[in-house]
């Protein structure tokens, strides 16, 4: 018991540590407005990638690409294709929903000095498959796990990500010469910004609001609670 409490204090970091940690993924945010013009600095934006290139992959294919995008044509013609598709999702809320969704802001891509697009590699022969044989969609959720590592350093920089995720990824790819084989995962607006929010933007704006945590937990099985023991973080 003695040796266990000794390995775990040798193996875990000091409290204002933790501490940050958490604070970072807490006050983590989805920012569409409010971006600077100053471009990332390249050391920066180095220690932003390379955080992500340090996520855990299945096999360890690491099958995450990146296109930084500062263009102001391609920018422009991005924005383009939101708008083009973000009319075509606001036409399929009517009502007090529709209205809703007419207010949100949800995007900066033109505020934003520097875009940030995100692909899969699912045919990358790095980690020769292993893991993948029976879950090959491993290889995206895989990138997934680099933009959270991205999204908590930049947060830790002072830098402002937004996931825009209403567009047209076909001609995404054909904007930025993507080959076909490759998988868009996420289009990224990012840059330095002047705050950050207490709240995340849809639960401010009464869209949706944060979830119990502890209801979605289950013990064993699926559909029995897992019931915590003690207080909770």
């Amino acid at each position: 018991m003695v040796e266990s409490v000794v390995n775990r204090t040798m193996n875990s970091y000091s409290e204002s540590e933790k501490a940050t940690i958490y604070r970072v993924i807490r006050e983590r945010r989805d920012v569409r407005t409010g971006y600077l013009p100053t471009l990332v600095d390249d050391a920066v934006l180095h220690r932003l990638l390379s955080a992500a290139h340090h996520a855990p992959s299945v096999g360890f294919m690491q099958p995450w690409r990146f296109i930084v995008i500062r263009d102001l044509l391609l920018r422009t013609a991005v924005h383009a294709n939101f708008q083009r598709a973000n009319a075509d999702a606001a036409s399929r809320y009517t009502g007090e929903r529709g209205e809703m969704y007419a207010r949100l802001r949800l995007e900066g891509l033109l505020e934003a000095p520097q875009h940030l697009c995100v692909l899969c590699d699912p045919l990358t022969e790095r980690g020769h498959c292993l893991g993948r044989n029976s879950m090959p969609e491993t290889s995206a959720y895989s990138v997934a796990c680099a933009i959270q590592n991205l999204w908590l350093a930049a947060r830790a920089e002072g830098i402002g990500v937004g996931w825009v995720s209403i567009l047209d990824p076909a001609a995404i790819k054909e904007l930025l010469r993507i080959p076909p084989h490759l998988e868009l995962i996420a289009y990224l607006c990012f840059g330095y910004v002047e705050g950050f929010a207490e709240t995340p933007d849809l639960e401010r704006h009464g869209w949706e609001h944060r979830a119990d945590a502890d209801a979605l937990v289950n013990a064993d099985t699926f559909g029995q609670p897992y019931r915590f023991s003690g207080a909770q973080p």
